[in-house]
């Protein structure tokens, strides 16, 4: 076994006090751990584009850049669509998924300049921004009746409403009650990623990518050359190497293969690495970074494997493969990168 460039994400059970935004962990599930807190997201920008409902939080990475000060802490946002029908669409692009990069040099107006103590329970830094009580994004909406919780919008506030709301809001106000809640049943269960390197054979999985890869350029050479018609004359074992459907299938088993060796890993990343594809049906180009026109490079990608512990039966897809600015110029707030969904039918990932 070698160790590849690649570091492999894994789900671990944590305090949930060492979840929140001062200790800047990776993790999965629960409300968002915000980085810079004073120019969140605005609520209609986490909206999926397919039905206008507001995106689920899925994860968050933190994964600093060394080479640049302005991005000392970063973390990469991911949302996703809890709708069944959204996840079922045949578009891969970012319509029913989104990812936000956030980050602040290490002498901030947020956090201490020092790491924090981990070893007692402290609170989180507070934002100056309210907060959804539901989904915990911005939440610029007032309950007018007792004006002691805020809503990101009306379908949080209705669900809020349904949940319980409704039986304690009154006009004298209700903070104590109210924020003591049990958690909102349309968050994903939380849970810490851990990461380690990978250890894989890489010089048999080079050897047999490059010669996947030539099949793959020949086939595609003879196709725009009209010559696909000359395939019929080929011995069937030649045939076989050209075909569409061998190459997707040896790419599939490329990624069995590669996973096997560590089952639960839910998170791959390598910045201006390679994604590890299902098929070979491949996003045609990346767009540029939309704040500073550069190219955009490939981060990490999230694995489906990370579905059999969210307990949703209404998200799907086969892997979603994150690409960011490879500069990570200098933003205040949040900006979008681009995400792929990439997917597979008949995926028979063993659920544990």
């Amino acid at each position: 076994m070698e160790t590849t460039p690649v570091d492999l994400g894994f789900l671990e059970p944590s305090e949930p006090w060492l979840l929140t935004n001062k200790f800047f962990r990776s993790k999965v599930g629960g409300k968002p751990a915000w980085l810079e807190l004073l120019k969140l997201p605005k609520p209609d920008e986490l909206l999926c584009e397919q039905c206008k409902e507001p995106l689920t939080f899925l994860c968050q990475v933190y994964a600093p850049v060394e080479e640049n000060e302005a991005s000392f802490h970063r973390i990469l946002y991911v949302f996703v669509c809890s709708t069944a029908a959204c996840n079922q669409s045949p578009a891969p692009e970012t319509r029913t998924i989104k990812v936000l990069r956030s980050q602040l040099p290490r002498r901030n107006e947020f956090y201490e300049y020092d790491p924090p103590d981990e070893t007692n329970e402290s609170p989180p830094v507070k934002s100056p921004v309210p907060l959804c009580v539901v989904c915990g994004c911005r939440g610029p909406k007032l309950c007018s009746r007792c004006k002691s919780v805020n809503y990101c919008g009306p379908s949080h506030q209705r669900l809020d409403w349904k949940g319980g709301h409704k039986t304690v809001c009154s006009e004298e106000g209700t903070v104590e009650r109210t924020l003591q809640r049990e958690p909102s049943s349309i968050l994903l269960p939380e849970f810490e990623i851990i990461t380690e390197p990978e250890e894989y054979e890489a010089k048999a999985k080079v050897s047999e990518e490059e010669n996947e890869k030539r099949q793959m350029e020949e086939y595609e050479r003879l196709k725009n050359e009209g010559k696909v018609g000359a395939l019929d004359d080929l011995p069937e074992g030649e045939l076989d190497k050209y075909s569409g459907e061998q190459v997707e299938d040896k790419t599939f088993n490329r990624f069995k293969a590669r996973i096997a060796v560590d089952p639960d890993q839910v998170l791959r990343y390598e910045r201006r690495g390679n994604p590890l594809w299902l098929s070979p049906v491949v996003p045609k180009e990346i767009p540029s970074c939309g704040m500073c026109a550069g190219p955009r490079a490939f981060e990490f990608q999230i694995m489906p494997q990370l579905l059999n512990s969210l307990a949703s039966d209404s998200l799907d897809w086969g892997t979603l493969v994150c690409y960011t600015c490879e500069g990570s110029c200098n933003i205040e707030g949040y900006v979008d990168e681009f995400i792929y969904r990439q997917d597979v039918l008949n995926l028979n990932i063993t659920k544990p």
